[in-house]
């Protein structure tokens, strides 16, 4: 049974959507404030995290951050009455995998609980300890980038999956669509956005070996030159 780690403040609201995910067999541990969450979630060995971004006492994005330094791979679903470019790109770095504006339906979070968990399934069975390429070495599953110094970079979640599919294309074109589809779950005008910020920070980190390049195919995707 997946068991999932609930946060969200409106005790109304809480309580018909815990009992609505119950009802569909899924264990809910719910939590109303950010602190008490973070205390709940070293031991409540849960498969998945449902945050609400406005919360008392930590809000979501703070507990998100601290809830991906004690596991890098625990997918995290954000809750949010915001839907501006700014707010979207805030979560993802801070720790979020996907995000689901409010008012919504029960079936579609359900959707988005199993797409995240069967992506994050699908991620760690591709993951190996490291993959070597240029003058690098990636850690998939520690979202580590060593450089040519020898010096290790931590990256996002975001960052860790958008480096893993180039890298499983690697010389050759991966559609823009396929990312954003596998990653963010749709191919949004937001979605679209906030990779192109990603893109734009791993050229940065990738720009110590000269000959490691991500080459935009405009209206295509993108070529890893390796």
């Amino acid at each position: 049974m997946t068991r999932i780690l609930y946060v969200e403040d409106e005790p109304a609201l809480g309580k018909i959507v815990k009992e609505s995910l119950q009802s569909r067999n899924y264990e809910v541990i719910m939590a109303e404030d950010g602190l008490n969450a973070l205390k709940l979630f070293p031991s409540s060995q849960v498969d998945i995290c449902v945050l609400d971004i406005m919360l008392p006492k930590m809000d979501g994005y703070s507990l998100a951050a601290a809830i991906r330094k004690l596991n890098p791979s625990m997918p995290i679903l954000f809750l949010t009455a915001k839907s501006q470019v700014e707010d979207v790109v805030k979560g993802f770095e801070s720790g979020g995998n996907d995000y689901l504006k409010k008012p919504f339906s029960l079936e579609e979070l359900i959707v988005r609980i199993e797409n995240l968990l069967n992506l994050t399934n699908s991620q760690k069975q591709q993951m190996k300890q490291e993959i070597p390429f240029g003058e690098f070495i990636f850690s998939p599953s520690r979202y580590e980038l060593k450089d040519p110094k020898g010096e290790v970079r931590r990256l996002s979640h975001k960052e860790a999956g958008i480096l893993t599919l180039l890298l499983e294309n690697a010389n050759q074109t991966t559609e823009r669509k396929q990312i954003l589809i596998k990653l963010w779950g749709d191919d949004s005008y937001f979605n679209s956005r906030n990779l192109d910020v990603y893109i734009t920070k791993l050229r940065d980190y990738l720009k110590a070996d000269p000959k490691v390049e991500i080459i935009t195919i405009k209206g295509i995707g993108y070529y890893f030159s390796v």
